[in-house]
């Protein structure tokens, strides 16, 4: 069996890394997969770029323009949104035409269009759909921060300066109704919560849902002594935290609710600022957005190396996901991977990874002294290291999730892989 992995780039994001990732499993385990991103930014021989990069930069900056220009020329929200109103046509290419199954994940800002995907969907090729967010599911936004809209007719847009019954969601929800209506597709969500939030939008009538889990190469994230990780950052104090994500300051992964969980342990729970330290990865917009954290901090900055960012999970004692939503939690697997507690909020995709109390701590829901209490019980309760490694081993390893994939494939196509 030949599968297509097809994402917009390569490194760029967490759904990039998962969808690498995933083509690596599948490699690693018989299937004949290759990735075609429009953005490429590694090495690997096994993902092709589609053409000329200029192609793909021009529909990224006209998509923007759509919606710059539909929201009063106001940058506001900017990039909340897609239309997908621009982007490549992959169905002329060898590899689309060799494959045996289309397998899509982050497809958007100018990789494909609405229009592009149409044609693959009505190409007669089995397509498989992996959903790193909602945006498959509603009209314009990647999530929906509880705006339910998307149950019925997308219209009057929260996210739009200017909405009505006739706004960009709605023009862009007709046309996506159009597409999902072109043939079947069979969607994958990465996590329970996020299967809901598919199986109840009105543009998935008619397509199944599965839930497969994003993978884990544990041979690249490894658990190393704790106080030697330590040492080689030059950190002493008693205990370290750990926070990551590709963007610290986007406000969807919560990094003021962190802030101020820090900020309630040392002034509330007895803990000296100098107990903790504070250890941050992924870029910032301005370094504002690291004022006021109230216990010494160092901020690794942008890190996509895995033998960095194991030393960085070894060396801390606990992972705070304070994400708003989160569609499934790869940090979260990655910390445990290398010993790490996780401690997120209860709301969303993280809850199929940590167990309350076992495996981590899922505090409430935005709130600030609950989530300092679960820094705090991860910190008194030490989970043994080696049984979180062999928990993510179980169930996020590169054969578990390849030979779910693998079946799901099979049951789709008339090809063995």
């Amino acid at each position: 069996m030949r599968v297509l992995i097809v994402n917009t780039s390569d490194s760029a994001g967490g759904a990039s890394v998962a969808a690498r990732r995933l083509t690596e499993a599948l490699i690693n385990n018989g299937v004949k997969a290759r990735m075609m991103v429009a953005d490429k930014q590694t090495g690997a021989v096994y993902v092709s770029r589609y053409g000329q990069h200029w192609r793909y930069r021009l529909g990224f900056l006209w998509e923007r323009v759509v919606i710059w220009i539909a929201n009063g020329l106001s940058r506001k929200n900017l990039f909340t949104v897609s239309t997908a109103c621009a982007g490549v046509d992959i169905t002329q290419t060898n590899e689309y035409r060799e494959a045996d199954v289309i397998h899509l994940h982050w497809i958007n800002q100018g990789m494909l269009s609405l229009g592009g995907i149409r044609k693959i969907i009505s190409g007669g090729k089995p397509v498989v759909w992996t959903m790193h967010d909602m945006w498959p599911a509603t009209s314009v936004c990647h999530y929906s921060h509880g705006c339910e809209k998307f149950h019925g007719e997308c219209s009057c847009c929260p996210f739009l300066r200017f909405p009505g019954k006739n706004d960009l969601a709605a023009v862009t929800h007709r046309r996506k109704k159009r597409v999902m209506s072109a043939g079947k597709v069979h969607f994958v969500a990465v996590s329970r919560w996020l299967a809901d939030m598919a199986r109840s939008a009105s543009l998935m009538r008619g397509h199944d849902v599965t839930v497969i889990p994003n993978v884990l190469s544990l041979s690249h994230f490894r658990m190393s002594d704790r106080l030697d990780s330590r040492s080689m950052l030059s950190i002493r104090a008693r205990h370290v935290v750990i926070f990551g994500a590709a963007r610290i300051d986007i406000p969807i992964k919560g990094f003021g609710y962190l802030k101020s969980a820090l900020a309630y342990m040392t002034t509330r729970m007895g803990y000296s600022p100098d107990d903790l330290h504070l250890i941050l990865f992924g870029s910032v917009r301005s370094s504002e957005a690291l004022d006021g954290i109230p216990v010494p901090y160092t901020h690794m900055g942008h890190v996509t190396d895995e033998e960095t960012l194991s030393q960085l999970y070894s060396a801390s004692d606990v992972l705070v996901s304070s994400s708003l939503y989160e569609t499934f939690g790869q940090t979260i697997i990655e910390a445990m991977a290398c010993g790490c507690t996780p401690v997120s909020f209860d709301n969303s995709g993280q809850t199929d990874i940590i167990r309350h109390k076992q495996n981590g701590y899922l505090a409430r829901h935005m709130s600030v002294e609950d989530l300092a209490a679960g820094i705090d019980w991860a910190l008194r309760t030490s989970l043994p290291r080696r049984d979180l490694r062999k928990d993510v081993m179980c169930r996020y390893s590169e054969s578990t999730v390849a030979g779910k994939y693998i079946q799901l494939y099979n049951s789709i196509s008339g090809t063995k892989a």
